[in-house]
């Protein structure tokens, strides 16, 4: 059977340098969504988003390794985009007004016929809250520049501002501030996680 490594084969989106920021062109991809609000520490919604998303992440993995393509792969990681009607209220500690939008990718040979069996199978088996709200979307998000920060979510400021500065020098931000989780916090240490952080600019 086939393993496919998907962040390897898209390396340059989803494992970029912790020195220094690159640009990319992002493509089109599908993704599976959830949309939200408030702290995601504290937000029951927050919680119940991922737990939908990679319930239903696993089971498109399962159907497509069970069925004619042979291909098994791993499950992409979880990612947000985050934003705030007032923009002073997400650069600050109060994360009550926060908006998001909580995803993971789906691999581009998956058809969306088998993505809603994979619902539908859920919904009978778990049907996890945030299901209902569960959606397939495809993101483009273009220009985009990225660095890949090491450490707790608490001391990003560096890697943002970094980010910021290399927009302000070379263009001007555009869209949602983009992150993509690769470690998992539950094992891994604060001090060694890993964490994409994408913002697009024109």
């Amino acid at each position: 059977m086939e393993k496919i490594d998907l962040k390897k084969e898209l390396k340059s989106l989803y494992l970029p340098s912790a020195k220094a920021v690159s640009e990319i062109e992002v493509p089109q991809m599908n993704y599976l969504m959830v949309d939200g609000e408030g702290d995601p520490n504290t937000t029951p919604a927050y919680a119940e988003a991922i737990e939908a998303l990679f319930a239903v992440s696993y089971a498109v993995k399962f159907m497509v390794k069970k069925g004619e393509t042979g291909i098994d792969y791993g499950v992409m990681p979880l990612e947000g985009l985050w934003w705030a009607e007032d923009p002073a209220a997400f650069m600050g500690s109060d994360k009550s007004g926060w908006q998001w939008t909580m995803m993971i990718a789906q691999p581009a040979f998956v058809p969306a016929e088998l993505i809603a069996r994979a619902i539908a199978e859920v919904r009978t088996k778990k049907n996890p809250p945030a299901l209902s709200r569960l959606r397939l979307e495809p993101l483009e998000e273009g220009r985009c520049a990225q660095i890949l920060h090491i450490g707790p979510f608490s001391e990003e400021g560096a890697s943002v501002a970094k980010l910021h500065q290399y927009i302000a020098d070379h263009g001007e931000m555009r869209g949602k501030h983009h992150e993509i989780y690769l470690s998992d916090i539950r094992k891994a240490a604060p001090e060694k996680w890993k964490t994409v952080i994408r913002q697009p600019m024109r």
